[in-house]
């Protein structure tokens, strides 16, 4: 009935709405959609961070010259499964001086808040939740409210672990999150547009990690540093050193809620990766190389999904490389990174960039 088009699915979309609201009332149609949107929703994240969750052990053992996981299924594939089940069975256990309210609040504020941002996120062409004009914005700020469950639960445990971790944590991503916004700002003053479906249109004809030349380079670099400290990622997972703080800012929780915090870190690392393979490497859109017509139809013959999870494949893996590389650094070391050379950095770019638009020297 609804014939899945994987080069274009406005159509498919667009079916789907019109098949509901010929059967049910605009009310009800709404409410339809609303639900088939947020149960595919929980079903990606659900297997998006079970792969990950997987690939990333792989990951580890391959640094560390070790096979990971290898028993519960084959190549161990289930082992991640398992370990939800485990999480799941758990008791859940708060502490007597905790504050219950806001201790069983905190692990929500985290998940709500990715998932607001997976809502902007254009996955392929005509496959996007909604698409407004401050797409960019938007995803900053919704990912920015997930710091307020970090602060929530490390503070509302009554443990000194926890606090330590939720004060660094807030420190970090007050921080790191000026970085994101610069270099993405950077990117912004060339497409001349903060909506998503704009930003992927104006690399039609190649992506800005080329077009921008040196400037882009600065600022996709800039952002992958920083976003690896936003989703407090190794070398900078200060909120949640396990050598230091026991398990950081969740030490006191168990069960699905220190599951619910699990889940929000990968899929805040799937946002950070989506965000820069859409505006740095155009998202759904495909390789072109100018004049070269043969090898950009073969290019356009993979469906534009794929291209949109390669991109982001391809950033994550070079996370999960720092997170598997770099020791982890100190406190102050991470501050005076950003403070003292990612932001005057950052800011400098900008200058330059602002300075070549506004002489017309596009590339």
């Amino acid at each position: 009935m609804f014939a899945i088009n994987l080069y274009d699915f406005s159509g498919t979309v667009n079916s789907i709405h019109q098949w509901l609201n010929a059967r049910l009332t605009p009310g009800w149609a709404t409410a339809a959609e609303w639900a088939i949107i947020g149960i595919s929703l929980i079903l990606f994240v659900a297997i998006s961070v079970i792969i990950l969750v997987y690939v990333e052990r792989k990951v580890a053992a391959f640094f560390q010259l070790r096979i990971g996981p290898n028993r519960v299924g084959k190549w161990g594939l289930l082992q991640t499964i398992a370990d939800f089940l485990k999480l799941l069975m758990k008791e859940h256990i708060t502490s007597k001086n905790a504050d219950k309210f806001l201790f069983n609040l905190a692990p929500f504020i985290m998940v709500t808040a990715v998932f607001l941002g997976l809502g902007a996120i254009p996955f392929a062409k005509g496959l996007q939740i909604f698409d407004i004009n401050i797409g960019l914005f938007y995803i900053a700020a919704a990912s920015s409210v997930g710091v307020f469950g970090i602060l929530l639960g490390g503070w509302a445990g009554n443990n000194k672990y926890s606090l330590i971790g939720a004060l660094r944590s807030g420190a970090q991503v007050v921080s790191y999150e000026l970085s994101i916004m610069l270099s993405l700002l950077t990117m912004v003053v060339f497409t001349g547009s903060l909506q998503l479906s704009q930003i992927i249109a104006s690399q039609q004809d190649g992506w800005w990690i080329f077009k921008g030349h040196l400037p882009a380079w600065i600022a996709f670099i800039i952002f992958m540093i920083a976003g690896t400290a936003e989703t407090n990622r190794g070398p900078f997972d200060l909120a949640e050193a396990e050598s230091e703080l026991t398990a950081g800012f969740h030490t006191e929780y168990s069960g699905i809620k220190f599951a619910m915090f699990f889940l929000a870190e990968y899929v805040s690392l799937f946002i950070i990766a989506a965000v820069g393979a859409t505006v740095f490497f155009g998202g759904w859109m495909p390789f072109h190389i100018d004049d070269w017509a043969a090898f950009n139809r073969i290019m356009d013959y993979i469906p534009p999904i794929v291209w949109f999870f390669g991109k982001v494949a391809m950033l994550i893996g070079i996370i999960m490389w720092f997170k598997w590389t770099f020791p982890r650094l100190r406190i102050d070391q991470l501050l005076v990174l950003e403070w003292k050379y990612l932001l005057p950095l950052n800011l400098m770019n900008l200058i330059l960039v602002s300075f070549i638009v506004l002489m017309g020297w596009y590339f």
